[in-house]
């Protein structure tokens, strides 16, 4: 713990990724581009899971699960979504290793143990279970069909970062069957906005709803809705994205269905999903120099209690108060941690607190004791105060709620001071180099001018807002007439 983070303004990445590291988040693993959530991380994680997994549930969805592999001929079949994969997917072709004849001790894949067929490890879900939907649906008393997963995918990243990016990820995807495109699409917003709550109320991170152009889109969507978040590098992040995905892949799949007026219809579908992507989002929107700053709601240690004291005569006094005012916290659902370990002093511990982003500390010297206080630091403000022991219990519940709070307001201001209006392509080159953020600007609706823009600055269209009025205006990059501004940013 007593290395020192590089700093943000020096080099966001290593910071980044020194800090996924000391904070005890996840680690390299032996796999190319794959990695080890640690136990701190994946505490993290699971915090974030069951949250989500009540608002899934509170809308109507069960949990099911799907194989990990997909045959490649159901991978093909619906061809927008089979090409939008294709260079990102890890293919079994061999179920058996044998010992290998040039070289004793060591094995190879076994020639004769070759797969009739091609195994697909799923970058994504909608075949094998659009192929199963298949043999569930006959009438429309059979629908809704409102399913979840959480499960790991693999997508072949050559580029990975911790969390960010990785070859293999965690996730949740729903999947979702319908009678009508009127139902589906409203199922298509309501999961769009379940991911903005989410994001907002638990990790504490503003987000704008909206459109993905053509362009970005979900690979056999007819529509893509997004909420983007803004980082402190001024890179934009995909936070989660639901998906309107018409009768494509029913089509693909002959998924149909007997109507009320007794006629053949193909099914209306949806997916939706956010995955372990949100951990980075949530280092990356409040961390600071010192460390991680987590937002209360998922702290997996909301109060940490370091005992301070030089005699076994103290230690035994600080450890009977310190025990009591742990159940006392815990008696108001409070994660809190009373760490008596001996082997540590108390700076090393204070230390290790601040870096993984407890967001209260207790501190409990001998004259605390004479005194019957402590000292409470903050670790989103860094500040100490010193509080009656009788009143810490109950000061507590609040403090965190403020502290919620503030991480929010804190990273609403960030964005709304790092967005910013331009009309002409000089002024958007400028604010893209100099200032970052999201660049609200015109734009013609053509995919040429989003390429164009994108190849000159390596700026995407992050999203079509859908609030804002409709703002006629000229294209920021084309000159051509524009209905209304969108969002652009370098991300992640």
């Amino acid at each position: 713990m007593a290395k020192k983070l590089t700093s943000r303004s020096e080099d966001y990445s290593k910071w980044y990724n020194e800090l996924v590291v000391m904070a005890d988040l996840a680690e390299n693993a032996a796999v190319r581009g794959c990695m080890v959530i640690k136990p701190y991380g994946y505490a993290i994680w699971e915090k974030m899971q069951a949250e989500l997994d009540k608002m899934f549930k509170a809308t109507g969805h069960q949990n099911a699960y799907f194989p990990l592999f997909v045959p490649k001929s159901l991978f093909e079949a619906e061809e927008k979504n089979a090409e939008g994969f294709a260079k990102e997917c890890a293919v079994v072709t061999h179920y058996r290793l044998t010992d290998d004849p040039d070289k004793p001790g060591k094995l190879r894949v076994d020639p004769e143990a070759k797969l009739e067929e091609e195994l697909v490890v799923r970058p994504t879900s909608e075949a094998i279970i659009w192929n199963t939907y298949k043999n569930w649906i006959q009438s429309y008393r059979d629908l809704p069909i409102l399913l979840n997963q959480w499960a790991n995918v693999v997508r072949w990243e050559m580029r990975t970062r911790l969390f960010l990016r990785t070859a293999e990820f965690l996730w949740q995807e729903g999947h979702t069957a319908h009678e009508t495109k009127n139902e589906a699409m409203e199922e298509t917003q309501q999961m769009n906005q379940v991911y903005a709550d989410f994001v907002e109320n638990f990790l504490a991170i503003p987000v704008i709803q909206g459109l993905k152009s053509a362009s970005e889109r979900f690979a056999g969507a007819e529509e893509t809705f997004c909420i983007e978040a803004l980082m402190q590098d001024g890179k934009a992040l995909q936070a989660g994205t639901s998906h309107f995905l018409g009768q494509n892949f029913a089509k693909a799949f002959d998924v149909k269905f007997a109507t009320k007026e007794g006629k053949l219809d193909y099914v209306w579908a949806t997916s939706w999903g956010v995955s372990t992507r949100l951990m980075g989002a949530l280092i990356m929107t409040h961390s600071d120099d010192n460390g991680l700053v987590l937002p209360p709601k998922l702290a997996p240690i909301q109060v940490a209690i370091v005992p301070i004291y030089k005699t076994e005569e103290q230690r035994i006094a600080i450890a009977l108060v310190a025990e009591k005012l742990k159940e006392q916290l815990k008696s108001k659902s409070i994660s809190v941690t009373f760490d008596n370990r001996d082997n540590f002093k108390p700076g090393y511990k204070f230390n290790e607190y601040e870096i993984k982003g407890v967001p209260l500390r207790i501190a409990i010297g001998p004259r605390d004791l004479e005194n019957k206080q402590v000292e409470l630091a903050r670790r989103d403000t860094l500040e100490k105060t010193t509080l009656p022991l009788d009143r810490v219990v109950d000061h507590i519940p609040p403090l965190l709620e403020e502290i919620q709070n503030q991480l929010y307001q804190r990273a609403q201001t960030f964005r709304k001071t790092h967005t910013t209006i331009v009309d002409d392509f000089s002024s958007f080159k400028e604010v893209l180099n100099e200032k970052g953020g999201f660049i609200s600007a015109h734009w013609d609706g053509t995919a040429e001018t989003e390429e164009a823009i994108k190849k000159a600055t390596k700026a995407t269209l992050r999203c079509i807002p859908m609030e804002g009025e409709i703002d006629p205006g000229i294209c920021v990059y084309s000159g051509k007439p524009s209905q209304r501004r969108v969002l652009f940013a370098k991300a992640y």
